[in-house]
Order: structure tokens, then C-alpha cells, then sequence
């Protein structure tokens, strides 16, 4: 893969960059409420949020850049298997059509502005509060580092190497995020979906038909992955519950990470969450066709140092110089947009469930909005750090985890919203197990997050995340039955 500097395709990339930095200051004035100095406002955007701007900020926090990169690179390497993020919208749609109004209305009623909140008004406990944030909080870390996995691939790709370029490009974006808070990244999203879909249509319509056709396509993608006898274009028999599982855990867990349940408490209404997750499937397709490119890459015969360089690789040798530049810079967008995101989730529930419980009980509104936005910063920080010091494995695996443990704060979330009859000690010993035995069973598979199950003669390959959750539900309920009644929920 070429790395030499591109003259034209850096500067189409560096004018798109300029314009979206410009967007997050002016994002500022946009929507202005009376004061910024309050968590509602910084943090939520004041819970102002319409159908488009909540389908651009939730819904196309699934197109991340590490999402354009990892997808077609799994695709790549392993084939059909890859395509399990397929479903997530489809498989979750139920889920958030039903459960997510219920929580935002809960939120907004009572002025919760985290999960951790939430849960808090439900069981009064702070233990399972704490439990609920922290769990975000760390896995939220990992996932910010990957969006610089994907950054560090088009800086490679445009010929920029080192980490200075990575480093400016999140000093930007902590400076209009500690700005203008949520509103930054909303308003960013309009641009950079726009962008994406763009890009994406073009490389589906373009690409083949310089490849010799989606027929040549599969065919160079099938031979590879016989030559080298791991992929396939198709699943295998034993792939399907790997596969059935893995949509539907992960699914599940795209909804209980914080970034996504920011962009839900951001949202005006009940009813502009229903429209989106009515409108959400789409999202399905455009990802499909993104995959797809994975199999391109054979058909090109690229020569790669990474799976990760795949996309880039195709649209700098398959595409005029611009072009190139304005794939990376909706690929370098895609980035910036879910890490502004993700940082402010992680800062509200460090402000809202550890500062504001245990260490100043009696912050201002505006104290509250200085600790966030400072904490925003140092989230920030702490992913760049990540991903300069440390293995880029290190974040995968941690990313790997964070889906693990991020899903077992659903029970502690959701049945709250149904019934009062789970109390705090329960939830909080089935969140112990399903954490901490998932957390085995994945270093125990050697960091893979499929576990096999025998049921007689016959085994499966699980998605490890859901038995975990399966394991926290069963606790709960067994332990919620044993224990004396006693008086809980608040609200």
C-alpha cells in the first residue's frame, strides 16, 4: 500500500476536517439555551433533540470509522462470518422500539441524565449504582481507542505517519467538544453521515465494475479463502448459533453503552424514539453493502501490511486522488463524531455517579458542567494514550471485553422499567457473575469472545456475552426469590 503523501487527496482531506472543526465551535450558538453551565445542556443538549438530529447522532453512531475499517477488514479475513454486525439494527428494533421510550420517559421525569441514575432512582443503592457507571465508564475507554485505530489507517494511507497527526486531530475535537458540549458532535453527524453514504455508494456502484463485476468478486474472494483454507463466502454448519448469538448479544450491548443512551436521554420525545428505531433497519443495508468491500479487497489483489489498511488500500488505488481524500476524511469524521459522543457519555456518569455521589453531594448545575467537561478531556486523553503506549491488540481485547461487560448492566436497567420486584443485592450479585465470569471465560477461550456449550451429544458455539447475561439473570431471580422482602423502588 502506497504511503507516500498525496498532495490532492491530503488537501480534499485536511478542507473537510477544517469544515467540521469550524461546525463544532459554531455548534456553540446552535440551539443556544440561555447557559451551557448546566449538564442538561452540555451533556444532553438539552434534551432538545428531533427525529433527524437523534437518527444521525444514535443511529449513525454504528458507522464509527473503526466500524468502515474493522467491518470489510473482518470480511477480509474471514468471510461470511463477518457479516454478523448485519443484524444488529433489525434483531435490536424490537428492543428499542419497546424498552427505550420507557426509559428515556423515566429519565426525563425524575431529571436523570446516566444509567447509572436511573438505577439509583430505582433501588436506591449506591453500590449498584457505582456498579453500572464504572462499567460504562471502562467500557467506553477502549471503545474511543479503537475510533483511533481507524484514524491511524487513514493517516497511513494519506502518507502521515507518527502519532502527531492523530494527536492534533483529538485536540481539535477536545476543544469544540469541551465547548459546546453534545451539541458539537450532533451537529457534526448531519456531515459526516452524508459523507459516509456518499462514499459508500460510490465504492458499491465503482469498485466492481472495475474488478470485472460482483461475479469476479466472489469468485477471488471464494479462491483466496480456499488457499489459504480459512473463510469461506458462506457459513458454515457450525456457525449459525456462533452467528445468531454473536447479533443478538451484540446488539444488545450497542443499546446499554453510554454514548448510545446519551443520544436516547438527548432525544425530545417518546415518539422520536420509536420513529428511529422504525427508521433504524436502514442502517442495515448501507452496512452490507460496506462489507462488501471486504471481499473487493481480494478481487483487487492488494498487497496489505494490516486487514485494517483493506478499505483505504481500495479507495487510494481504485480512485482519483479527491476522491481518496474525501473517502478519508468521512472515514476520519466517522471518528470523531462517536468519540466526542462516547467521551461525553463516560464524563456523565463520572460527574452524576461518582463525583456528585461520593464527592460533592452539593455541586451547582454549573459545578456539574465544569467537572464533565473536564472529565470529557481527560477520557480523551486517556484513550490517545492508549493507543500511542500500548499494543493496538490491547484495545481490541479490551473492546472485546467492554461489549461483555457493558451488556450485563442491562438486567439492573431494564427490569426496573417493568416491575418492582428485583431489589438492589440481587442485581448487584448477578452483575458480579455475569462480569467477572464473563471476563473468564473469554481469557479462558484465549481472548475469544465465543464459548462452546455441550448439551449431550450435540455442542454449540456461544457468544460469551450472552451466557454471562444468562448467568446474571439467573442469579438475580434465584436470589431475589431467597432474600426478604424489603421496601425499594423509588421511581
Amino acid at each position: 500500500m502506497t504511503t507516500e503523501i498525496d498532495p490532492t487527496a491530503l488537501a480534499v482531506f485536511i478542507f473537510f476536517l477544517a469544515l467540521v472543526t469550524v461546525m463544532g465551535f459554531v455548534a456553540a450558538r446552535w440551539r443556544r439555551p440561555k447557559t451551557l453551565a448546566h449538564i442538561d445542556e452540555w451533556g444532553l443538549g438539552g434534551r432538545t433533540f428531533g427525529t433527524w438530529i437523534t437518527w444521525f447522532l444514535v443511529g449513525g453512531d454504528f458507522y464509527t470509522a473503526y466500524t468502515v475499517i474493522a467491518v470489510p477488514a473482518l470480511v477480509y479475513t474471514v468471510g461470511a462470518y463477518g457479516f454478523f454486525a448485519l443484524p444488529y439494527t433489525i434483531v435490536v428494533y424490537p428492543f428499542v422500539f419497546m424498552v427505550m421510550p420507557l426509559l428515556w420517559k423515566r429519565a426525563k421525569d425524575h431529571g436523570y441524565v446516566t444509567a447509572g441514575d436511573v438505577v439509583h432512582g430505582q433501588y436506591g443503592s449506591r453500590a449498584l449504582e457505582l456498579a453500572v457507571a464504572l462499567t460504562g465508564v471502562v467500557a467506553t475507554m477502549p471503545y474511543i481507542a479503537l475510533q483511533l485505530v481507524g484514524m491511524t489507517a487513514v493517516f497511513k494511507a494519506l502518507g502521515l505517519h507518527g502519532e502527531l497527526p492523530l494527536a492534533v486531530a483529538f485536540i481539535i475535537l477536545a476543544l469544540y467538544t469541551y465547548s459546546a458540549g453534545l451539541r458539537a458532535p450532533a451537529l457534526i453527524a448531519f456531515v459526516k453521515d452524508i459523507m459516509i453514504y456518499i462514499v459508500v455508494i460510490a465504492a458499491i456502484a465503482l469498485i466492481p465494475a472495475k474488478l470485472g463485476g460482483y461475479a469476479n468478486v466472489f469468485a477471488a474472494a471464494d479462491a483466496d479463502f480456499q488457499a489459504k483454507g480459512a473463510g469461506s463466502l458462506l457459513l458454515g454448519g457450525n456457525q449459525y448459533v456462533a452467528y445468531a448469538t454473536l447479533a443478538l448479544g451484540s446488539a444488545l450491548a450497542a443499546f446499554m453503552y453510554p454514548h448510545t443512551l446519551t443520544g436516547i436521554f438527548a432525544s425530545n420525545s417518546g415518539n422520536t424514539i420509536r420513529k428511529n428505531a422504525v427508521l433504524l433497519p436502514a442502517y442495515t443495508l448501507l452496512l452490507g453493502l460496506l462489507a462488501l468491500l471486504g471481499y473487493m479487497g481480494h478481487a483487487a489483489h492488494l498487497k496489505l501490511d494490516s486487514p485494517n489498511d483493506v478499505v483505504p488500500a481500495l479507495f487510494q488505488s481504485l480512485f482519483s486522488s479527491w476522491f481518496a481524500g474525501f473517502a478519508f476524511a468521512a472515514i476520519a469524521i466517522g471518528a470523531l463524531v462517536p468519540a466526542a459522543v462516547m467521551s461525553i457519555g463516560a464524563a456523565n456518569l463520572f460527574t452524576r455517579n461518582f463525583w456528585k455521589a461520593y464527592v460533592d453531594p452539593q455541586v451547582s448545575d454549573a459545578g456539574e458542567a465544569k467537572v464533565a467537561k473536564m472529565t470529557s478531556l481527560v477520557v480523551k486523553v486517556g484513550a490517545l494514550l492508549v493507543i500511542i503506549f500500548l499494543p493496538t491488540q490491547f484495545a481490541l481485547d479490551l473492546q472485546l471485553l467492554g461489549g461483555i461487560w457493558i451488556l450485563q448492566t442491562l438486567p439492573a436497567l431494564v427490569f426496573g422499567l417493568y416491575t418492582k420486584w428485583f431489589r438492589a443485592p440481587a442485581l448487584l450479585a448477578g452483575w458480579f457473575v455475569g462480569f467477572f465470569g464473563g471476563t473468564y471465560l473469554v481469557w479462558d477461550a484465549g481472548w475469544k469472545p465465543l464459548h462452546i456449550v455441550a448439551l449431550g451429544d450435540a455442542s454449540f458455539t456461544v457468544y460469551t456475552g450472552l451466557l454471562a447475561l444468562a448467568a446474571n439473570i439467573v442469579v438475580s431471580v434465584i436470589l431475589n426469590a431467597v432474600m426478604p422482602a424489603r421496601a425499594t423502588a423509588h421511581a
